[in-house]
């Protein structure tokens, strides 16, 4: 190996679906990437934040069983690199009793430079402070000669760490991170980036991880900006991919050759896709061998089957119609026809014996009393049992399917249509359900497993949404019209905005001061929903947590 700086330099960028807590499978990922990476030339090979271990690790950071087979693991990967490229691999990292977010360089089969993680992020879905130490301000790491600074995700969120690299002598900003998906990251990752680079004058190569870890997903999107500003990589996203750089020096310093950017997918395009791979992840890294979900003949169910279908194929999906008195023949046709159109599996089991054995069964208790919302609540909650019960048979996981919408104002049923393991549109609002509907009738997503054209019937994006559990009702009955219900949401929830604010686009405050009220009361069953995919900036439960018991109320 030869002991002169180089002018010349291949470095690839590894866009990984690591698994929180399989150190062996992240650690044969890492390996067979070196080892191709190495067959093509590579000098260096980049992976994510905290890759040996998954991201995020959460609480599992603090097992010291869990530290120790960490630093097994990158032993063990030190020593099978030893005749291959350089690696910059990210793990935790314990010193003089503290835990650290690290990245690791591996060369020569060695562990040759630690750098740690300085800007904790504690906000939103981060947690970072809870487990970990901070670093300190870092220098370069020397690899080869040349001088490279390893800013960790959130470090290149603020000037100071990376002009600290700078004034030590950094040539190269290599940026590992775990960034997860919402509407309005990408563009937000690449001006933060673009700050950097202004500061700094340095060439900067940003590399995400792919894939879904629980709420999370991560949409890859890595990339390198040269010191002129201009992009000179653009990797894809929603898919893992491994791209060989070309680097070279010159007297302004390093430059990465430009290779044809890759096509990003975001808005509606990204949040769909987002839904699927995070489903996708969810199930198969918990080892689930297939899904089930009830399929009502309206909006959300039909995404959320759709969803599914492309995730896992049609074959590993369960459709049931779950009908009882008040289901109208245009829902079992529309159902019907969404099952046809996606190829999966579909069954209808009527409901009706079993409501009428529970009403018979509380007839003496419920004596004297009016039929209410109760009677509507038994017919949703024996669905819940039906799917559960299928699920326990056969194994398949339960899919819910409420939107963001209801769940903002209690619109469901606890231990009802809220039974199941996964809602791959918990943080999709109600006009963002048709959104996305309309746009998977209008492409096929790429990776996905379903086929292409029309999927969801017209008819479901035409008609008045509706429970179905009284003779001729409307969601409208008992909410506002979705778009406007939908403008309240979005000023209450994404925005944290005063009512006086959300009245001055022309809302009445009353309707505001209700939605209001409802968004409160109705905590108590977000806290119960099963964990959904993470699509806007204030998701509910990792971003948004808010008491339950709460007596405020904005009447200003």
């Amino acid at each position: 190996m030869t002991s002169k700086p180089l002018t010349e330099l291949r470095i690839a960028l590894a866009q990984l679906n690591p698994c929180v807590g399989d150190l062996e499978g992240n650690r044969a990922m890492a390996l067979a990437t070196i080892q191709s990476a190495g067959a093509s030339g590579a000098d260096l090979v980049v992976f994510s934040e905290l890759f040996i271990t998954g991201y995020p690790p959460e609480d599992l950071v603090l097992k010291p069983a869990f530290q120790d087979a960490a630093r097994r693991t990158l032993e063990d990967l030190a020593g099978a690199s030893k005749d291959g490229p350089g690696v910059l691999i990210g793990t935790v990292w314990v010193e003089e009793g503290k835990l650290y977010n690290a990245v690791v360089l591996l060369e020569q089969g060695k562990i040759a430079a630690v750098t740690k993680k300085v800007v904790l992020p504690n906000y939103g879905v981060f947690d970072e402070k809870r487990v970990f130490a901070k670093g300190p301000m870092p220098g370069p790491i020397p690899f080869r000669g040349v001088k490279i600074g390893v800013p960790i995700c959130e470090d290149i969120w603020r000037e100071d760490v990376t002009e600290c690299l700078e004034e030590t002598g950094t040539e190269i900003l290599i940026v590992p991170n775990g960034s997860p998906f919402d509407w309005k990251k990408p563009d937000v990752r690449l001006n933060v980036a673009l700050a950097r680079v202004t500061e700094t004058g340095l060439p900067l190569a940003y590399v995400n991880q792919i894939g879904g870890q629980d709420e999370l997903v991560f949409d890859g999107a890595s990339f390198v900006l040269n010191g002129d500003h201009k992009p000179a990589i653009q990797m894809p996203t929603w898919q893992e991919n491994v791209t060989l750089t070309n680097w070279r020096k010159s007297e302004n310093g390093w430059h990465c050759e430009s290779q044809p950017l890759a096509a990003l997918e975001s808005g509606d395009a990204g949040a769909y896709q987002a839904t699927v791979l995070g489903l996708r992840d969810y199930v198969e890294k918990n080892g689930f061998p297939s899904v089930v979900l009830g399929l009502s003949g309206g909006i959300d169910s039909a995404l959320v089957a759709a969803i599914a279908v492309d995730a896992l194929g049609p074959d590993c999906v369960h459709a049931v119609m779950l009908p009882y008195h008040y289901t109208s023949e245009e829902s079992h046709n529309d159902a019907a026809a969404t099952a046809k159109n996606l190829g999966l599996r579909y069954d209808t089991i009527e409901i009706a014996d079993a409501v009428s054995g529970v009403e018979a069964t509380l007839k003496d208790v419920f004596k004297g009393q009016s039929a209410d919302v109760t009677e509507e609540n038994i017919q949703s909650r024996l669905r819940g049992v039906i799917l559960m019960a299928i699920s326990n048979k056969f194994g398949a996981m339960v899919l819910t399917t409420g939107n963001k919408s209801e769940m903002s104002v209690g619109y469901a049923t606890l231990y009802g249509d809220m039974n199941g393991g996964f809602n791959p549109i918990k943080d999709l609002y109600k006009t963002e359900v048709y959104r996305l509907s309309a746009w998977r009738n209008a492409h096929k997503p790429v990776n996905g497993l379903g086929p292409s054209g029309e999927v969801i019937p017209k008819n479901i994006l035409q008609k008045a949404p509706t429970a179905e559990l009284r003779e001729n009702q409307t969601d409208q009955d008992s909410l506002p019209p979705y778009d406007v219900l939908d403008a309240i949401l979005m000023g209450l929830v994404e925005e944290e905005a005063t009512v006086d604010e959300i009245a001055a686009q022309g809302i009445d405050r009353t309707l505001i001061h209700k939605v209001e009220h409802l968004l409160y009361v109705s905590e108590y069953k977000r806290r119960q929903a099963a964990p959904g995919i993470k699509i806007s900036a204030r998701n509910f439960g990792r971003d948004r947590r808010y008491p339950i018991t709460n007596r405020f109320r904005d009447r200003t």
